[in-house]
């Protein structure tokens, strides 16, 4: 039975960070509800969009962008 189970969550390493970012959009969403998960999403978005439009802040700003939009998505549905 454990070993089926174990079978069953694999993550393939190449799929490893997006899991890893998942669960952690997951657990924020469990800790602190789903308004303020929505909130804080898009706090994020926002705080990525304006460090997008600056050169250098565009390697900061797009994971915060994706990060906002996934702590959204989660927050919503």
């Amino acid at each position: 039975m454990t070993e089926e189970h174990e079978r069953k969550n694999k993550v393939p390493w190449y799929l490893w960070p997006f899991w890893a970012i998942w669960k952690l959009v997951v657990g924020i969403v469990a800790g602190t509800g789903r308004l303020v998960a929505v909130i804080l999403g898009l706090v994020f978005l926002i705080v990525g969009v304006v460090l997008t439009v600056t050169v250098i802040g565009a390697i900061v700003g797009i994971p915060f962008i994706i990060f906002g939009l996934l702590l959204m998505v989660r927050g919503l549905f």
